[in-house]
């Protein structure tokens, strides 16, 4: 399952990294060309998420204003996990909600992506040694099959291979 920064760099529809993203009226956000995508499959231009439908016909570029208001985002609804303007964090959608400053939560969110980026950082290295070891061990004469398992230790990954040689 993904975590929920990854969630917030992510368009719903393609389940990628956004690209052009985009920002609807109801605060949700898709690459450009996914949301003219399913658009031109539905007759109504309607939020893929919500199905609220869309104000606009060609909605703004996500640069960080708030789609409803034109207003910088300032603050980070916690219960929302989501961006929000001064004026929707005192409208009734916000209600009750708690907020960080929009600074503060981009660095707890950095925070969180580099302890996800950590392990793997360690699988990638894992996958170059195999990958090096699997060069070598086809490169010479004697090998011909090679057996390459890796599990995880209480000290982190470890890998294991063995060699079958000609004698």
């Amino acid at each position: 399952m993904a975590s929920r920064s990854e969630e917030d760099l992510c368009c719903p529809v393609c389940q990628e990294i956004f690209t052009d993203p985009v920002i609807l009226s109801c605060s949700h956000s898709f690459c450009k060309d996914c949301l003219k995508r399913w658009w031109k499959e539905r007759p109504t231009h309607e939020c893929p998420i919500c199905k609220r439908r869309s104000s606009k016909p060609e909605p703004p570029l996500n640069r960080g204003l708030c789609s409803l208001h034109s207003e910088k985002f300032k603050l980070f609804c916690l219960d929302h996990q989501q961006p929000v303007c001064v004026v929707c964090c005192a409208s009734e959608k916000h209600t009750n909600h708690r907020f960080r400053p929009i600074d503060e939560a981009a660095q707890q969110h950095k925070k969180e992506l580099q302890e996800t980026l950590e392990p793997l950082k360690e699988k990638l290295k894992i996958c170059e040694e195999m990958v090096y070891f699997i060069f070598f061990a086809l490169t010479s004469r004697n090998t011909t099959h090679i057996y390459c398992t890796y599990s995880r230790g209480k000290t982190g990954f470890m890998h294991t291979a063995l060699l079958l040689t000609l004698a």
